[in-house]
């Protein structure tokens, strides 16, 4: 049966490639009725993941509008004029760092465009340097101090319970993380066909009229605050790393997992957990399955969380470009950034749905697996993880799933982590959420490379971010293998 289901999985993502647009995201819709027709359980919308990716938008939207996606380009084409191909490393670079410093890979949005305008007017194909900085964005969740993964990995559930530093451990995942995604760069640069004039797609939608041709730069007269709202722009993505460092107790594993379970307290209607929530200090979780009350979960809680953290301060973002800059929100719509980013989220809101039902209804069978070859060849775990998080579509999704399993598998303890190092090394090869095309970044830098030279095939899996995402993972894990036992 599973063979089915794999089947309508592919040929959903296959039929939203052919239709292009925002037929990936409803395809994923009708992906999901044939799965529930074969008798699998709904799996999860990600609604955050959309929400920030909607507030990230719109916040960048805004900046457009303001004139500064204008300054950042001109910016940019200052640096590359002397050296054009030098986009292919300062594009990921630049996706590198802001991810690093956000915890999210969702600010890649905010480069694409500048990314697409560049290489445009310089005549290289957008999809070199924009799928090395996707990639990038991905790689860099590793070893951000603020993501989900991070903290997940040093956390007692995992490496911390080995007992490892998370100090020591970002001193490894950083400059590995870099050093691949620059490696990757420099390949992608050397043997990559960065002509854009003779790309066959970007000829076929110049003769439609699809994309305005390529013009040498004009000189560039911009807004009166497009500086300003850069420098708000780059302020709160300071903040955002501000504000999820001084309180990573609440991103945490643990207390995220809690935090989720007090929400569902307030879905419940009956009246003895309202008044609960009202008058005592602790809260008890009832489980569902027992009808029993299982732990308690203090009250204040109930603050904001990580996501809720970077969804406010880019609403926060948005509201002040628009007072200080003096835009029209009118206009905001209006963008090429935000009529794209919208399309992704209906992308992703189709596509995630559609993996995320198969995916939960065999995960058992994907730790399973992935165990069972751990213990053969310990080496393999780069592949099993690689393998899994192209299924389960998050770098600390992964990571919750196997980690603590191959942990006990392996009888690991904080007396006994000789061999703990692979499970060091091999962290990066949970970015493998590329190769399935459905990722929100992905489709993005698809969507906003007007020239079509960034495009999923027709055979899904051949598309321009394959070759910079294995590359990165392989150079990352394999300079994590040289630095781990060192550092450790």
């Amino acid at each position: 049966m599973i063979f089915v289901e794999i089947t309508i999985l592919l040929a959903a993502i296959f039929l939203g490639i052919r239709l292009g647009g925002l037929a990936i995201g409803f395809t994923g819709g009708l992906g999901v009725i044939g799965l529930i027709l074969c008798g699998l359980k709904v799996g999860n919308i990600p609604w955050e993941t959309i929400f920030i990716i909607m507030t990230v938008i719109s916040a960048i939207s805004a900046m457009q509008e303001a004139g500064g996606i204008d300054y950042l380009v001109q910016l940019a084409s200052k640096i590359l004029n002397k050296n054009p191909k030098l986009i292919n490393f300062l594009a990921p670079a630049v996706t590198w760092l802001l991810t690093v410093f956000a915890g999210s890979s969702y600010t890649v949005f905010s480069i694409i465009p500048v990314i697409t305008e560049v290489a445009k007017r310089q005549n290289i194909r957008p999809c070199v340097p924009l799928s090395i900085a996707v990639i990038s964005s991905q790689i860099a969740i590793t070893a951000s101090p603020v993501s989900a993964a991070v903290l997940f990995m040093a956390s007692d559930l995992a490496l911390g319970g080995l007992g490892f530093g998370y100090t020591d451990l970002l001193l490894i995942w950083i400059p590995t993380t870099f050093a691949g995604c620059m490696l990757t760069a420099f390949v992608m640069n050397i043997f990559c066909d960065m002509d854009l004039s003779n790309d066959p797609n970007y000829i076929k939608r110049l003769e439609k009229g699809l994309v305005k041709k390529v013009r040498p730069l004009p000189k560039i007269t911009l807004k009166p605050h497009a500086k300003r709202s850069v420098l708000i722009f780059l302020m709160g993505l300071i903040g955002v790393f501000f504000f999820v460092s001084v309180d990573t107790h609440k991103s945490s594993f643990n207390q995220h997992t809690e935090s989720a379970a007090y929400e569902k307290v307030y879905e419940n209607k009956k009246s003895e957990l309202s008044s609960k929530i009202n008058i005592e200090p602790l809260i008890e979780i009832k489980n569902s399955n027992t009808n029993t009350y299982s732990h308690t979960l203090p009250k204040f809680d109930l603050s904001l969380s990580r996501n809720h953290t970077i969804i406010s301060l880019m609403m926060l973002i948005a509201i002040l470009i628009v007072i200080t800059c003096k835009v029209n929100v009118n206009n905001i719509t209006a963008t090429n950034t935000f009529k794209n980013g919208m399309t992704a989220c209906v992308c992703i809101l189709g596509v995630a749905w559609l993996g995320n039902t198969f995916v939960s209804n065999h995960t058992a069978k994907i730790q399973e697996m992935a165990i069972n070859f751990v213990l053969a060849y310990p080496p393999i775990l780069v592949l099993g993880l690689f393998l899994a998080s192209m299924l389960l579509y998050s770098q600390a999704g992964t990571a919750k799933a196997l980690i603590p399993s191959i942990i006990t598998a392996l009888d690991m303890t904080a007396t006994n982590n000789g061999d703990a190092y692979i499970l060091v090394a091999s962290f990066a090869a949970t970015s493998a959420l590329f190769v399935i095309p459905t990722y929100p970044t992905l489709l993005g830098a698809v969507q906003m490379d007007d020239t079509g030279t960034t495009y999923i095939g027709k055979y899904i899996f051949n598309h321009p971010f394959m070759v910079p995402g294995i590359l990165a993972i392989s150079f990352t894990v394999a300079l994590g293998f040289v630095f781990s036992p060192v550092v450790l």
